[in-house]
């Protein structure tokens, strides 16, 4: 998850939501990403987006059912269905979305009866995870 805050950091420097992410084989980070939407002005440039596809390139094949992903925020409904269609085996998420989250705090997608039903497990490093989120959007508040 230190792997994921670091990444977060680039994106709270690029002025986007500090999200950052990992896929995980057997200990080795095979796909990272962080959140540029507002860098590229692209809705779907999610950092679990870009962690699962540089993971997907990386290891040559989308089935990632031996892949874990840490992540800094909880996915949104977008990231899960991704995350079921990349078959990822587990997901560490740091801090809950109480208001996006679909992995647990609103939805669960990732348990639902998919194809592919993907483990869950929450509050790695979470108050670091939530003091960058924190952090961001006090800025922004400010600056308003």
């Amino acid at each position: 998850m230190s792997e994921a805050l670091k990444l977060a950091e680039i994106s709270y420097k690029n002025n986007d939501v500090p999200i950052g992410a990992v896929v995980v084989l057997n200990n080795e980070i095979v796909g990272s990403g962080y959140n540029r939407k507002e860098l590229l002005k692209d809705a779907s440039e999610h950092a679990e987006i870009m962690a699962l596809k540089n993971a997907a390139k990386h290891l040559e094949t989308y089935h990632l059912e031996d892949c874990e992903m840490f992540v800094t925020l909880e996915p949104c409904a977008m990231c899960a269905g991704a995350i079921i269609n990349f078959r990822l085996k587990k997901v560490y998420i740091g801090a809950k979305n109480p208001r996006f989250g679909c992995c647990g705090s609103n939805l669960n997608l990732l348990s639902h009866d998919f194809n592919h039903k993907t483990e869950v497990e929450f509050n790695i490093l979470e108050e670091e995870c939530s003091k960058i989120l924190s952090s961001f959007f006090s800025s922004i508040r400010e600056k308003k």
